[in-house]
């Protein structure tokens, strides 16, 4: 229930940013793209890194990280957000300080068809793009902050995925649960095969009769989703269920450690985490970070 209300509050808070732009031309007989077909981008890579050795995929043997993060270009409704959202940066900004990963914040819609919570797939494909030196992109929402400021994602563990989400196995393909996994915070490899799954990913995605058709489909295909217009997390769950051969050989679920947790399950447990904090991995460690939405 805690992890529903997080879902929805964020839905409805990313819902409400809409810059007042024109409803949607995007019909639901066509197919929504992220822009043209890239093909071939792991040896077009390869040749810039080649080209450019200033400019390495990894650095004393880890490979280069870039967090990526963002919020509306207009201020919040209620000013404490603004204050809260300066908070969210300095202490992401701190966090990459610490463990040397480059960040970038986003203000800007890329995409006018892709606003609210389905920003993050075309800003992730510009990045991915234009930083060819970056080998993760690691999304994180803006609402989210890190509660272990020491903890290093163990990087070397996903040398053989693409993707890094935090979920559970048998809520995504036994229970097919709309909260299997959280898209909160998520790893994405800069290569072809994560572009492939970004144009997969998007087309549920443009606002409007498009959305909300989509989201009468997750609703009725995923366990406990509300009736409400298409999110990119069920959208990505119901793709991982229905091409489950396509994709998820390249995605691992991460639940050793909270990747991405929610404050209302975890904030009363702080005090026993310190009491029990331990180095290494464990499901019922301090989450990395917590999202606040909804706080």
């Amino acid at each position: 229930m805690e992890e529903t209300n997080r879902i929805i509050a964020e839905i409805w808070s990313d819902g409400n940013d809409n810059d007042n732009e024109n409803e949607s031309v995007i019909s639901s007989n066509d197919t929504y793209t992220l822009g043209p077909k890239i093909l071939n981008w792991d040896g077009s890579r390869q040749k810039w890194l080649q080209e450019h050795r200033g400019f390495p995929s990894h650095v004393n043997g880890r490979p280069r990280i870039l967090l990526v993060t963002g919020s509306q270009p207009s201020p919040c409704n209620n000013p404490i957000g603004d204050h809260y959202l300066l908070k969210s940066i300095k202490n992401k900004i701190d966090y990459c300080r610490v463990h040397n990963i480059e960040i970038v914040y986003n203000m800007a819609h890329l995409d006018k068809e892709l606003a609210g919570y389905w920003t993050k797939l075309p800003l992730i494909r510009a990045l991915m793009l234009s930083h060819p030196e970056v080998e993760w992109i690691w999304w994180m929402d803006s609402d989210a902050f890190f509660t272990d400021m020491f903890f290093e994602i163990p990087i070397s563990k996903y040398d053989h995925y693409n993707m890094v989400v935090h979920g559970y196995p048998s809520l995504l393909f036994k229970e097919k649960s709309w909260i299997a996994l959280n898209t909160g915070s998520f790893l994405l490899r800069n290569c072809q095969w994560s572009l492939n799954l970004l144009d997969s990913w998007a087309p549920m995605g443009p606002k409007g009769r498009v959305r909300d058709e989509a989201g009468k489909i997750l609703t009725a295909n995923l366990k406990g989703r509300p009736a409400f217009e298409a999110d990119d997390q069920s959208a990505l769950i119901h793709l991982l269920i229905s091409r489950k051969d396509e994709w998820m050989d390249k995605v691992f679920l991460e639940n050793s450690y909270y990747l991405h947790g929610y404050w209302v399950g975890l904030v009363d447990r702080y005090e026993e985490y310190i009491e029990r904090y331990h180095p290494g991995l464990g499901d019922e460690r301090d989450a990395i970070c917590d999202s606040f939405r909804g706080m």
